[in-house]
C-alpha cells in the first residue's frame, strides 16, 4: 500500500485545520461490515461518528436501512436522507419527548423510535404521542455491565417491559443492550466478556415470550463486539466507529479490519525551538477527551505532544529545520465521533484530489425540529 495514500495534492486549497474523509476507504470498511454481519438487513449503525447524510444515503443504497443515533438532530438528518428506521439510543428527556414525537409525525415514512430504561421517561413519551395522535417505538434499554444508562436485565426489567407494552402511545419494539465498556484486545477475552455480558439479556428475553410478551428485536452492542454479536442469531448490530475507523481502536482492537478513513489536515505555525513544532490543531479541532496521544502523526514521526490548546498543539522530538511554515501534516484522531463533531464541514479526497466538501449536518443540536 502506498504509504502516501492520505496525502492531498491541492493542499494550497484546503485551509486548515481540517478534516479530510476518503470515500473509497469508507467504501471498503462499509463492505466490511456487510461481510461481517452476513447481511445488510442485519446492521443498524450508529452514525454519531460521521454525521453525514451522504453517508446515510450510501449505507440506504447497500440495504443498511436502519440506523442508530445519538441526538434528535441525527435523528432527523437521517430521516431526511432516507433511513427507513431511526432509534435514539439516548432516552428523550424534558422537551425532547415531544421533539421525538414530532419527529414522527413529520416523517411518517421513517420508524421513529426511543430507548427507555424507567417509568416516568415511558409515560411521557406516551402521552407525548397520544396527544399528537401517533405512536412510537420504544426499546427497552438494558445495563450489561456499563452502568451508564439502562435498568438491569432481572425481575425490575419484567415489570418495566409489561408497562411499557401497555402504554397506548408507545409500540413496543424490543431490547436494546449497549456493551461499551468491553473491549479487551484479545479478541478470545472479548468474546468470553462479551457472552457473559449478553447471556442475562438472552434469558430475560426467554423469560418475557413464555409470559406472552413479544421481543421483535434485540439491538447489541457496538464496534468492538460488533463480530461477537454477529455471531448470533435474531440480533441488530449496531457498529458505528468502524465506518471511519481511528487511531484508538486501531491500536485497542488489531483483530478488526477496518481502515483509517478520516485524516485531520494541520499546518505548522510556528517552529519555537529546533526541536518543536507548533500546529494549528488545537482542542476546537480534535477531539480532546482523553490523555495524549489525541493524534497519530502519519508523517512527523517520533513526535510527542507537549502543550494542546485551543487552537494550538505543540508537539517536540523533531527536527524543525526539516520543516517550514506552512508545511502540511497529516494524522488520524484517537477518537474519530467527537472529532467529526468539532467540525462544520469535511473535504472529501478522491484519487488524492480535495474535490467537494460535505457539511457535517447532524453536529447540529438542531436541525429544524
Amino acid at each position: 500500500m502506498d504509504a502516501a495514500w492520505y496525502q492531498v495534492r491541492n493542499a494550497a486549497e484546503v485551509p486548515s485545520p481540517a478534516l479530510l474523509v476518503y470515500p473509497e476507504r469508507i467504501e471498503r470498511n462499509l463492505a466490511a461490515m456487510i461481510r461481517i454481519a452476513g447481511d445488510p438487513g442485519r446492521l443498524r449503525p450508529h452514525i454519531k461518528t460521521h454525521k453525514l447524510p451522504e453517508l446515510v444515503r450510501r449505507q440506504v443504497a447497500l440495504g443498511i436501512t436502519r440506523v442508530k443515533c445519538a441526538t434528535i438532530a441525527e435523528a432527523e438528518m437521517a430521516a431526511l436522507a432516507g433511513a427507513e428506521d431511526v432509534l435514539l439510543a439516548c432516552q428523550p428527556v424534558g422537551p425532547n419527548a415531544e421533539r421525538l414525537v414530532e419527529l414522527a409525525v413529520r416523517h411518517p415514512g421513517t420508524r421513529v423510535s426511543a430507548v427507555l430504561d424507567n417509568v416516568a421517561s415511558a409515560r411521557a413519551l406516551s402521552d407525548a404521542a397520544v396527544q399528537a395522535s401517533t405512536r412510537v417505538g420504544a426499546w427497552m434499554d438494558l445495563d450489561v455491565g456499563q452502568h451508564r444508562t439502562g435498568i438491569a436485565p432481572d425481575a425490575s426489567a419484567e415489570a418495566l417491559y409489561r408497562t411499557l407494552a401497555g402504554l397506548p402511545g408507545l409500540e413496543l419494539r424490543g431490547l436494546h443492550a449497549y456493551d461499551g465498556h468491553l473491549h479487551d484486545a484479545d479478541p478470545a477475552a472479548r468474546k468470553a466478556t462479551c457472552d457473559a455480558a449478553f447471556a442475562p439479556v438472552e434469558a430475560l428475553r426467554a423469560r418475557l415470550e413464555s409470559a406472552g410478551l413479544p421481543v421483535p428485536a434485540v439491538v447489541a452492542g457496538g464496534t468492538p463486539t460488533f463480530p461477537m454479536h454477529a455471531q448470533r442469531e435474531g440480533v441488530e448490530l449496531s457498529p458505528g466507529t468502524c465506518v471511519l475507523w481511528d487511531a484508538g481502536y486501531a491500536k485497542k482492537l488489531p483483530d478488526l479490519v477496518f481502515e483509517p478513513a478520516a485524516v485531520l489536515l494541520t499546518r505548522v505555525v510556528s517552529k519555537p525551538t529546533p526541536q518543536r513544532l507548533c500546529l494549528d490543531l488545537g482542542h476546537k479541532a480534535v477531539a480532546s477527551e482523553m490523555p495524549q496521544p489525541r493524534v497519530v502523526f502519519l508523517n512527523l514521526p517520533g513526535a510527542t505532544a507537549v502543550a494542546h490548546n485551543e487552537e494550538h498543539l505543540v508537539v517536540e522530538g523533531v527536527d524543525a529545520a526539516s520543516f517550514a511554515v506552512g508545511d502540511c501534516v497529516y494524522a488520524l484522531p484517537w477518537h474519530v465521533c467527537p472529532t467529526v463533531a468539532l467540525h462544520q464541514e469535511v473535504w472529501v479526497v478522491q484519487d488524492g484530489q480535495a474535490s467537494a466538501r460535505w457539511t457535517v449536518t447532524a453536529r447540529a443540536r438542531r436541525i429544524d425540529i
